[in-house]
């Protein structure tokens, strides 16, 4: 399964807060580049980078951090988790799941890139009318 579907599945979890699917790929994007066995210098793992003591607390496992799809499940678990902490404040939450609490950098650096993905944000929703602004402008 393409990285893309399980993203979408993650995103649109039944019964979960929904994440735009964009913005969980700009979270890729910028977390591991797309490498789904990258090890960051803290020992985070995978395309979302996941440390590793994060699978027992989500009820997985460990081996599971290279696995696109449960890698996926996790840092999207994990992401829901400070959005609501958060109360839906995206720089906020993105600041939690990167360590860089009270900073900017890291968050505007995913929003930024959320707009190269806004177009998976509207994947699924056929039919649908919305009137959203298109941050490249076009």
């Amino acid at each position: 399964m393409s990285i893309l579907k399980n993203v979408f599945c993650e995103a649109n979890r039944p019964g979960e807060l929904r994440i735009p699917p964009g913005l969980v790929m700009a979270l890729i994007d910028i977390e591991s580049g797309f490498n789904r066995y990258a090890v960051s210098n803290a020992g985070a793992v995978g395309l979302m980078q996941v440390m590793p003591f994060w699978p027992e607390n989500l009820g997985m496992r460990r081996h599971q951090l290279v696995r696109a799809p449960e890698n996926i499940r996790m840092g999207c678990a994990i992401f829901r988790a400070y959005l609501r902490r958060e109360n839906s404040n995206v720089a906020r939450a993105l600041a939690r799941y990167n360590g860089s609490v009270g900073q900017r950098w890291y968050s505007d650096k995913v929003i930024n890139q959320w707009s190269r993905w806004n177009g998976a944000d509207d994947l699924g929703r056929q039919g649908e009318r919305h009137a959203e602004v298109n941050p490249a402008g076009r």
